[in-house]
């Protein structure tokens, strides 16, 4: 069977959002750059509040990351809560945690509320422990994480090989307060209900030009301007164009996912029958999951765009094979890759470099919760005026050093480790 190159979440929604392309003048109270999860939750808390919004995409909805990514439903950060607060401080620090703590709730609810149909599964997620060295940085995450009261637990021996389905795992670290789900489905979700309550929006309406024009801002198109009182730049890694600084804040980086056939049978059924999503705790790191129809799918940082077929099916053999051997032979069906914004300490930036003018970057690959949070708290500073509604405050914005540099080391690094789990030298 052919690899083919395209998104499986994106064959799995069945209903996704039309729009035309910016014509002509629009004027608004907010308009929303972006219709990824961020600038869709944005726009949807800021029309609950009454505001008027429309959002410019310069492709189609979900085109970037908010579509790509794996679907996990994660709470906190990629970095463990006592780091976060010896970054932030500890007022800074808690609040921060506390927020991304509670991210998965409100993902959830909005799902209810909105009923998106988006295959939620809100069974937790799996941290699984690949090593010694693994199994005490998970220790650790669930001490941390147990002194503030979350739901979360090690599972070890028989437990951890029901959970994970694999023998290779001897502990892993569940959490329960996360889940998994189809993000692009979700994310068209989001755009529908923001469709539902007057909201505009507009796809291959690429922005060329903002500008302040008295106490509007002017956001202009190939085709059209909108005129609005307040911005929100929700781009993300996928910022483009000259007009804006955001893109030389983060230093873009890759991940890529490959995904089976539906598979059954018992051995198939003994993979993460709870519903998880898992990651193990290598470096480069692989994630495992399931989704509604069954197929298994891995996925690791690095860009799967410019490897051959051969390579990525190679590469998936090898982590298939270490981990479910039980499941023989697997055909894979489709490869996709997204683009992660990373930052140097792994923590996100949120800035407001003029007045009305929102920007944010920085999820260092926790889309699916950051964006949700992150949308809803823009909504509510721009509508309350108070930075308190912020997870985080305001930072002015400040270049990364060699981005480019950063992001072909970490591309060399994850193409040289997954050239070795293809030829056995590593796992």
């Amino acid at each position: 069977m052919s690899l083919r190159q395209e998104c499986l979440w994106e064959q799995l929604t069945s209903t996704r959002p039309t729009a035309g392309a910016l014509s002509g003048e629009l004027k608004v109270d907010v308009c929303v750059i972006g219709a990824g999860i961020t600038g869709l939750s944005a726009a949807l808390h800021l029309l609950e509040q009454g505001k008027n919004v429309c959002i410019l995409e310069a492709h189609e909805t979900g085109h970037g990351g908010s579509g790509r990514n794996v679907g996990l439903v994660n709470a906190g950060m990629w970095i463990a809560p006592d780091e976060v607060e010896a970054k932030l401080g500890q007022a800074v620090g808690s609040k921060l945690v506390a927020t991304m703590g509670a991210a998965p709730a409100l993902v959830f609810s909005l799902i209810d509320k909105y009923a998106i149909d988006c295959q939620l599964r809100r069974e937790g997620t799996l941290h699984m422990a690949h090593n010694s060295r693994g199994l005490a940085d998970l220790q650790s995450r669930c001490e941390q994480w147990q002194r503030r009261g979350a739901p979360v637990e090690m599972l070890t021996g028989s437990a951890c090989r029901e959970a994970t389905g694999t023998q290779r795992i001897a502990a892993a670290l569940l959490d329960r307060r996360a889940g998994t789900l189809n993000p692009m489905a979700y994310t068209s979700g989001l755009a529908a209900a923001v469709i539902q309550l007057g909201g505009r929006l507009f796809h291959h309406s690429p922005v060329t030009r903002l500008e302040r024009q008295g106490s509007a801002w002017w956001v202009i198109t190939e085709h059209g301007v909108v005129k609005a009182e307040q911005v929100v730049t929700a781009s993300n890694a996928y910022t483009e164009g000259e007009w804006t600084e955001l893109r030389r804040n983060f230093f873009p980086g890759f991940y890529y996912q490959v995904a089976s056939t539906p598979l059954t049978g018992d051995a198939a059924a003994r993979i993460l029958p709870g519903g998880q999503g898992a990651w193990d705790t290598r470096q480069v790191l692989s994630s495992i999951r399931r989704d509604a129809d069954g197929r298994l799918l891995l996925g690791s940082l690095g860009s799967g765009t410019r490897k051959p077929a051969w390579f990525l099916r190679a590469w998936a053999d090898r982590i298939q094979r270490h981990y479910f051997p039980e499941l023989g032979k697997v055909d894979w069906q489709s490869t996709w890759t997204g683009c992660i914004a990373f930052t140097p300490d792994h923590l996100m930036r949120l800035f407001e470099p003029a007045p009305g003018l929102l920007a944010v970057t920085g999820y260092n690959g926790r889309g699916v919760t950051t964006g949700t949070v992150v949308g809803k708290a823009f909504a509510d500073y721009l509508c309350q005026g108070d930075p308190q509604a912020l997870p985080m405050p305001l930072q002015p914005m400040a270049k990364v050093g060699a981005a480019g540099l950063r992001s072909c080391l970490y591309e060399t690094a994850f193409s040289l480790y997954h050239a070795g789990q293809c030829l056995r030298v590593v796992i």
